[in-house]
Order: C-alpha cells, then sequence, then structure tokens
C-alpha cells in the first residue's frame, strides 16, 4: 500500500469514526429530549402559564337545519393557566375569546355572527371564561372537569368543561403543557335565538391549548 492510498484510508477511517460518533451524540441529545417529556401530571411543572395562541383554539360545532353539522373555530384566544400539579384544586384558569376573530369558512357567516342576530360583537365584542373549581377525575389524574363561568353577550352562565393532561415538557418554544377539552352550551342560555329551532340550541366546543411557563413566554415561537 503506498502512502497516499494509507492516508486516504485512514482520512476515510477517521471521517467515519467522527461521524459515528456525531450521530451517537445526536441520538443522545434525541434521548434526553423524549426523557424531558411527561404524561404524568404530578410531574409537570407547577406555576403561571400563558396559551400559546398559535397552538390554540375552540372548535365549534352545531346543527345545521338538520342536514350537516357546521363546524367553524374561533382563533387568536388568550388564556392564562395557574397550575398547581400538587394541589390541582388550587389551579385556575382564565381564557378570552375575541369573537370577532371566528373562521367559520363562510365570509359571509362571519360577518353574520358579528351582528346582533349572533355575538353583537359591536357591544360586545369579547367572551370571557373563568374557571371556579378544578376536580380531578379520583380513577384518572390525566382527567379532570373544570366548573367555570361563561360570559357571552353579557349574560354569564355556568359551564363544565371535561378537560384531558396530554403531556409537558421542554420545547424549542419553552416548557409546555398540553390539554384537550370539551364542553357543550346552549346559545340560547346567553340570548342567541336567531333560526331556533331550525338551527341548533346546543354548541358542542373542542378546546385545544398547548401552554407556556411564563417564565419562558419571551421565547416561545409559533413555528415550535
Amino acid at each position: 500500500m503506498s502512502f497516499n492510498q494509507g492516508f486516504i484510508t485512514r482520512s476515510a477511517i477517521g471521517r467515519i469514526g467522527a461521524a459515528s460518533v456525531a450521530l451517537s451524540l445526536l441520538a443522545g441529545g434525541a434521548v434526553v429530549a423524549q426523557a424531558a417529556l411527561t404524561k404524568v401530571p404530578s410531574e409537570v411543572q407547577s406555576g403561571d402559564y400563558k396559551l400559546d395562541s398559535a397552538h390554540g383554539k375552540i372548535t365549534w360545532s352545531v346543527d345545521h337545519l338538520g342536514f350537516s353539522t357546521y363546524v367553524g373555530q374561533f382563533v387568536n384566544v388568550q388564556a392564562e393557566l395557574k397550575l398547581d400539579p400538587a394541589n390541582p384544586s388550587a389551579s385556575t384558569l382564565t381564557a378570552t375569546i375575541p369573537l370577532t376573530d371566528v373562521a367559520s369558512n363562510s365570509d359571509g357567516l362571519n360577518k353574520h355572527l358579528q351582528t346582533a342576530d349572533f355575538f353583537d360583537t359591536a357591544n360586545h365584542p369579547v367572551a370571557t371564561f373563568r374557571s371556579t373549581r378544578i376536580v380531578v377525575d379520583a380513577d384518572d389524574p390525566d382527567e379532570a372537569t373544570v366548573h367555570g363561568d361563561l360570559t357571552l353577550r353579557g349574560v354569564t352562565r355556568p359551564v363544565v368543561m371535561e378537560v384531558e393532561f396530554n403531556q409537558a415538557g421542554s420545547t424549542r418554544g419553552g416548557y409546555k403543557a398540553g390539554f384537550d377539552g370539551e364542553a357543550t352550551i346552549k346559545r340560547s342560555d346567553f340570548g342567541i335565538t336567531f333560526g331556533l329551532p331550525a338551527l341548533g340550541d346546543e354548541v358542542k366546543l373542542h378546546i385545544e391549548g398547548e401552554f407556556v411557563l411564563a417564565a419562558d413566554q419571551p421565547a416561545a415561537s409559533s413555528g415550535s
């Protein structure tokens, strides 16, 4: 073997070895990152959280004349969560829903929803929710019942939301805790009676939220 051949062989082996080490380090980092996630509610960091609005929304659905279920969303929701995993009943949730930021897949309906027939956003531009009691399921700590007051069109009514904890951990957007929730309300309870009974009275709500620990909020990124 010539000097050049030996040198090339040793160089190639060296590059392969370095690449292997790099891949091992990357793999180890991935394992560490994965290990930082938890699906155990009691392991979640306590503190003040804010909703990452890019990863939080409320999807609503209502019967449309008996022909179909019409679905839309509220986006740009703002919410704050004070989380105490050691004492969940001490946790609190507040949310503000901008009613002008409704996405129904119809420009005409979006405009109609702003009128006095529905949300009357000229007088009531937002809806608010404030929890009054949080009860964790005794048989499944991943699930909780959140009791609270929903104010819509100036009317406040009690609402019960069933919530499921997804997971928590560090991401590029900061330390996050993710939840899904479901609730059902009657729009007539809030003075929205347009189209009844042909248009459904019961409105089902599906809530999705990734909450970022407030200390990490400045580093949060919508792409995370």
